[in-house]
């Protein structure tokens, strides 16, 4: 795996947040909120674009304003046929220079994620951590 380094960051922010999970969905490791939900995917090489990246939810209207602003270091996933990444943001995991990556800028948007789709109770047991 190319991205070892960056899996271990994600995992470690995920993992952090209440009652997520991690295994291999669609052959591609994923965490999930109470093993149901998908919180993001990591994909190292997805479909062979040489590319480390991490897709997730987004609160409405995210997805397109840091595409539109900043497309060396945000993609929209490809959706599947039912819909799945659909209003999904994609973040490249591997850029460097002026687009270096900020691991808390990450941390910020896979905790966003988890607003958007952990039960209400979640939410709160993470905001009062």
């Amino acid at each position: 795996m190319m991205g070892g380094l960056a899996f271990d960051r994600v995992r470690a922010i995920a993992l952090a947040l209440p009652e997520v999970t991690e295994r291999l969905s669609h052959g591609e490791p994923c965490f999930f909120v109470r093993s149901t939900r998908a919180l993001c995917y990591f994909h190292d090489d997805h479909h062979g674009d040489g590319r480390i990246s991490l897709w997730c939810p987004v609160p409405p209207g995210l997805q397109e304003a840091l595409v539109s602003t900043e497309p060396e270091r945000f993609f929209k996933p490809p959706v599947s046929a039912r819909g799945t990444f659909s209003g999904w943001l994609g973040i490249f995991l591997d850029t460097a220079g002026e687009n270096e990556l900020n691991w808390d800028e990450i941390a910020t948007i896979v905790e966003d994620a988890f607003r958007c789709i952990a039960p209400k109770a979640l939410v709160a047991e993470l905001d009062h951590r």
